[in-house]
Parts: structure tokens; sequence; C-alpha cells
């Protein structure tokens, strides 16, 4: 097999066809990179192509965020999409954005990536692949990046006797399930307490599941999916909220967040629910609109966490028991890297749950290698793909800085010591990270009409088109349409609580300058 070398300047392969892949080929290109879509499946979307090989998304399913927040800046979704699109609309959605801007000319489909590993005569990077019909080819570029996703091979935890599972339905994963009709008139144990868990666990009690049993190691509190007619979201993945954030302790943080899910949502223990610990961060929380409410109508049973299983009986930690016909798993997912040749894999070290990379995207020893979209968070996604893109696109054309090596080298070392999966990025604090990097966080006081918009209304895309590189003349006028989405900031005039809130950021001088209004 001869090597083949590509002689354009700044080549970049992108690895997956899903919305980070698509995201990062369309600000690869924006700076001038010859961009090559290299992906397994037949056609864009990646999790959200219903039916696709990588997707563990189901007919009908709905985005647990908002249209506004599900989108990419520049191309929002059209008019008469609901606040929750379809996973199909999602679907639509990217296709329409990869013609938009215009990365599929050099797309490749049906093409696995076997190994990607630095060239070894020192220039860029070595892509082998294998296309469907078996012919296997490589080719050099000068970049890669790699945004095949976090959730691609799902994880089922050790239960014992769990191979004696005798159910009708099974034993099976949630990235397996394709909706209710199957399970009707059946007893379905859902395993696990996340965004997913509690979605398929709702959908079931709704549709005709005879008893729905949740069992979790750690119940979590609960947001619900939409308040008085917003999406939560835009109510607390603030600019405000990122911000404040920084001047707060740990236990400030918690009381704050606590707070916030009380006032809003309510306690589990209102409902019936358990809860792992009055501590939010300890106990972690979710997201789901119908969940403790089904709870409450004794639709939905929570218990702890498996003991054994013996046949169709499921033994818990706290002795009880329960009869089921199914068991879904919704576990999470192990981090999958297959494509990692001998000099990356060494340099990234991964393990089932995360890599050494500075701030889940750069490493020291790779140049010209970056991943996109591979990271956990809570929140949308959307917006924080794109920055990630953004800072990748811009550093590798020298719009911005390289992280040095010992700065990058110091992150990695800080964060190497672990056991499990790593802390849930929160999409604020984590936008406001990655805006940084790339440039592009808007500073409100040079926006003082847009102060309540940006600072209490969701960042969405639009937000971050105000300043630095790739500004549009629109954005401000974007920005104050998707804050007043949903009725969430219908008009500038803060709040006497926002008046307060904002006076504080001004006093900690985190809003370079005054901002009242």
């Amino acid at each position: 097999m001869n090597v083949a070398t590509n002689m354009a300047a700044r080549t970049a392969a992108i690895i997956g066809a899903g919305p980070a892949g698509l995201v990062a080929a369309r600000w690869l290109r924006e700076v001038g990179f010859r961009t090559t879509l290299i992906e397994e499946d037949i056609d864009v979307g990646g999790q959200w192509r219903v039916g696709g090989p990588q997707s563990s998304v189901w007919p009908g399913m709905r985005t647990n965020t908002s249209r506004v927040m599900t989108a990419f800046s520049g191309l929002p979704h059209p008019s008469g999409t609901p606040a929750y699109p379809t996973a199909e609309q999602i679907g639509v959605y990217l296709r329409r954005y990869a013609e938009h801007a215009g990365v599929l000319a050099d797309a490749r489909f049906r093409t696995r990536v076997d190994e990607i590993d630095p060239d070894p005569a020192g220039n860029g990077w070595v892509v082998r692949a294998t296309q469907a019909d078996g012919r296997t080819w490589a080719e050099r570029f000068d970049y890669v990046a790699a945004a095949t996703g976090r959730y691609r091979v799902p994880m089922i935890p050790q239960v014992a006797g769990l191979s004696s599972f005798t159910g009708s339905g099974g034993a099976t994963h949630a990235a397996a399930y394709r909706g209710a009709d199957s399970y009707r008139g059946q007893c379905v144990l859902v395993a696990g307490h996340s965004i997913s868990a509690l979605e398929i666990a709702s959908e079931l009690a709704l549709r005709g599941a005879a008893r729905v049993v949740v069992a979790a190691r750690r119940h979590r509190y609960v947001l619900q999916k939409i308040l008085a007619g917003v999406p939560i979201e835009h109510l607390v993945y603030t600019r405000y909220a990122a911000l404040a954030s920084e001047l707060q302790s740990p236990a400030e943080r918690a009381a704050a967040l606590k707070a916030l899910i009380l006032r809003t949502s309510g306690h589990p223990a209102q409902f019936g629910a358990p809860c792992a610990s009055e501590d939010p961060f300890e106990a972690g929380f979710t997201q789901n609109q119908f969940y403790l409410a089904l709870v409450a109508e004794g639709r939905i049973v929570p218990r702890p966490w498996m003991a054994q299983v013996t046949d169709k009986t499921v033994q818990f930690t706290d002795g009880s028991t329960e009869e089921v016909d199914a068991i879904i798993f919704a576990t999470g997912y192990e981090l999958s890297l297959p494509y990692l040749g001998p000099t990356a894999h060494a340099a990234l070290a991964p393990d089932a749950d995360q890599a050494d990379l500075y701030h889940h995207t750069f490493h020291p020893d790779l140049p010209g290698f970056a991943l996109v979209g591979v990271f956990h968070q809570s929140g949308p996604y959307f917006p924080t793909l794109e920055l990630q893109a953004r800072w990748v696109a811009y550093t590798w054309s020298g719009r911005r800085p390289a992280p040095m090596p010992a700065e990058m080298t110091t992150h990695i070392a800080a964060t190497r010591p672990r056991s499990g999966p790593p802390p849930m990025l929160r999409m604020h604090t984590w936008a406001r990270l990655l805006a940084g990097q790339a440039g592009v966080e808007p500073v409100p006081a040079r926006w003082p009409e847009l102060t309540r918009a940006l600072l209490f209304g969701p960042q969405s895309p639009a937000s971050f088109r105000l300043d630095g590189p790739d500004a549009l003349p629109d954005a401000a006028q974007w920005v104050l349409e998707d804050a007043a989405a949903f009725g969430a900031i219908p008009d500038g005039t803060l709040t006497a609580t926002e008046q307060m809130q904002l006076d504080t950021l001004v006093a900690a001088g985190r809003l370079g300058g005054s901002s009242k209004r």
C-alpha cells in the first residue's frame, strides 16, 4: 500500500461527520484549510442520523435542549420548528448545515479510519482507512481533527447473575432502545439516572409499560426541562451564572444551585423520590419534565442499585426485589478512540473514561492533532462544539496563539490522577473557557444595549459572533431575538434582582467596565 501525499497546502482530515465533525470542517475551511470529511456512515449526522450505525437515538425522540441552543451560529432552524425538535429534524438540520457550509465537496463516506499517527518523515499525519468495498488507502494530511463523539461504545456494569436473566424483553443498553412500543404491557427496569435513563423511563410509563422501575447507584436532583414555557438552559446556563461562579466558593456554588433547583423544580423527596445527597454536586443533577411527577403518581418506582439477578427477579441493595420482563441499562459509554496509532495512543494514554488532553482538545506532543466534541457535558452541546472548533481552527491558522507546551503539560499533569469519569463539564462555564481561548467571548461593557440579553439570557451561538474573529454585523439583533425567544428576556429592562447581580459583577471587575442601564 503506497502512501499518497496531498500536495495542497494546509490540508486537514476530519474524522466523523456528526455535529462536531461538520462544525470543525466548516471553521477549518473558513480559515483557509482544504478539508476532507471521513465518515463510516452513508451520510452526515452521526448520532442524529436516525437508524445510522453510530446512532443511539430513536425515532421521534426529542432534543432536551431548545431549538435556539441546538443550532450553530448563522443558521437557525426554519420557522415553525418546535421548541424541542425531533431527532429527524436535527438530522435534516445537520444536512442543511453541511451543504450551507460547503463541507461535502471532498467528503468520503462509507470509509472507516483504521489508524492515524504522525508521519514518520515528520511532516503532518498519515491517515489509513478502509472503504466499504474493502479497498484501503493511506494519505498524508497536515492536520487531523478527530470528531468521533463520546457516546459510541455502550458500557454495561457487572451485575451478579445478569447473564441468567430470562425476561422476555431481554437486557440491553439504552443505545439499542428504539421506542416504547416493544415494551407495552411489560415491567421494565431502567438502570441509571442520567437524562437518557429518565427520558426512557418516562416514555415507557406514558406509553403503555405495565410498570417502570428506575434503579440507580446515585439518585440525582431533577430539573424540569421547561419552566413556564422557558427552556431551562435559557435560565440556568447564562453568562451571569458563569461569571458569578468565578466569585463563589464551592459551598456557595452548591447552595446557589440547590436554591435554583428547589425554586424551580422542587426537592425529589417532595415527590417520593430518593436523593443521594443534600449537596447537589455530590448527588448530581439531571433534567426531565415528567419523571418526578410520574414517581409521585406511582407510575415510576425508584429503587437503589441492583445486587443480583436470578432468572426474572432482580434483588436490590436494600433487599427489596422486583420481577421484571426487561432491563435497559442507561449507564453511559466508554471512551473509544480505536484509530489512534502507536505514537498518538502513547501520548494520550486513553482509558475507558478519559485521555490526557489540554482542555479536552490538544496534547503538547501531538502538534497538528485535536479532538473535537469528545467530552462529557451537561447543557446544550452545539454552542460548545462550535467554540471548540473555532479554537482549533484559529490556533492552527495562527489567528490565535497556540497554548504553550509547558502550560499544556502542567494542565494534563494536574488532571491525570483519576478514577472513573472526569467531572461533568457545565455548559456555561465550559463555553466561557472555550470562547476565551478562541478570543470570541463578548465583553458586555461594549454592548450596553445587550446587557440583559447577554448576561441573563442564553449563551446562544450568536452571542459568540459579537466580538473577536468572524464577528457578524447582525449578531446583536440575533442575540436579542434569542434572548426573547419563549418570553425569557422580553426587553432590556433589568429587574431589581438582575440589577443587584450586575452591580456585584461590576464591583468585582468582571465586565470590563460599567454596564448599568
